[in-house]
């Protein structure tokens, strides 16, 4: 499964990704482990979504 995520970020700011571990993925974020929202913590997970293939999250995450 691969998942495609919103977060909102302490800067009012949006972080589009995509992942195969969502929960791995997160805890990256959390402990500042993701260069792009490091110092924009704390973050809210706004939306995430399942896709059966790395192609589809991918696709959706552009969109």
């Amino acid at each position: 499964m691969y998942y495609a995520y919103i977060l909102l970020l302490s800067n009012k700011q949006y972080y589009i990704g995509s992942t195969q571990d969502l929960k791995k993925r997160l805890a990256e974020h959390k402990r500042g482990g993701v260069s792009a929202t490091k110092n924009k913590r704390p973050f809210d997970l706004v939306f995430y979504a399942a896709f059966a293939t790395q192609k589809l999250a991918l696709d959706f995450e552009k969109y």
